[in-house]
């Protein structure tokens, strides 16, 4: 593998159906925490990791995503003439200027493996990096960054991941390590949503890989899975066969913000840090006194 990662996957063409209706219109990862929108918390994960190649695997629904990232002459000019000066700079940095946004239609909802799969002709023959938005992973540095220092070591596919109690191991891919060193460990068997008693540990990967080229072979090979759909940690058993895979127990606190309570307690823990807030919205929490 190359030293070198340039790009970063983002799947976001799921219907995000735990949180319809709100999702019917508005994609998930538009959804607003205080009042950036979790593709956004994302991408200044990508860019503090050093990314500027941000590849969107996307769906005809969620041309709100494309929107967002793209300038809006009209606003930018209604926001200098009302002398909105320092909302009109947070409006015109959602992005550095040498980042480049790249959108890949995935055509039918087969999953993450396949969702990872569309990307190919964008990534090409080079390690790349994937996250999920509704993961979102508060720590500095930023859960990348820190997986890029460990892929840069290790020169092979990272997974980020932690502990989950025991009765949630059937939402998520489990691993199994052959040895661990610190917060790293080599994997020697991973599967996608086991059963608590037949789970190799309760190590999950959440939302944050490294992934070597070679991903992509074996992906178009992967028959369905779990759900009826292409699952990456099919792929990424089958990599194993051939190369090291490696975890990382990041340091940070996830939410699941793919869940409504996970959703929520990112709203609320955000908005008692916000600058503009924490008095205020501190005092309201107080007084709730429930």
């Amino acid at each position: 593998m190359s030293s070198s990662v340039r790009k970063v996957v983002f799947p976001v063409a799921g219907m995000g159906s735990r949180f319809l209706p709100a999702t019917k219109s508005t994609p998930k990862e538009m959804l607003p925490v205080v009042d950036r929108p979790l593709i956004q918390y994302a991408a200044d994960e990508a860019v503090a990791a050093g990314v500027q190649d941000l590849v969107f695997v996307t769906h005809s629904s969620k041309r709100s995503i494309e929107d967002y990232f793209d300038k809006h002459y009209e606003l930018e000019s209604e926001l200098l003439l009302r002398g909105k000066q320092a909302v009109l700079n947070e409006v015109q940095s959602l992005l550095p200027k040498e980042s480049s946004c790249i959108y890949v239609r995935q055509p039918e909802a087969l999953g993450l493996g396949h969702a990872v799969l569309c990307a190919k002709p964008v990534v090409g023959n080079e390690p790349f990096a994937v996250i999920l938005a509704d993961d979102l992973i508060a720590g500095d540095p930023g859960c990348l960054q820190q997986m890029m220092a460990v892929y840069e070591e290790y020169q092979g596919t990272v997974l980020g991941v932690e502990e989950v109690p025991a009765d949630e191991v059937d939402r998520y891919g489990i691993v199994e390590l052959k040895s661990k060193n610190g917060r790293v460990g080599e994997v020697s068997a991973i599967v996608e949503k086991p059963s608590v008693d037949r789970a190799p540990s309760n190590l999950a990967v959440v939302g944050r890989y490294i992934l070597s080229p070679r991903i992509f072979s074996l992906l178009e090979k992967t028959q369905k899975g779990a759900g009826g759909e292409i699952q990456l940690t099919d792929a990424i058993a089958l990599l194993l066969e051939e190369e090291p895979v490696y975890t990382y127990q990041f340091k940070g606190k996830r939410y699941d913000c793919g869940s409504k309570l996970g959703y929520l307690k990112a709203s609320v823990e955000y908005g008692l840090q916000h600058p503009e807030l924490q008095e205020s919205f501190g005092q309201y929490i107080k007084a709730l006194n429930v």
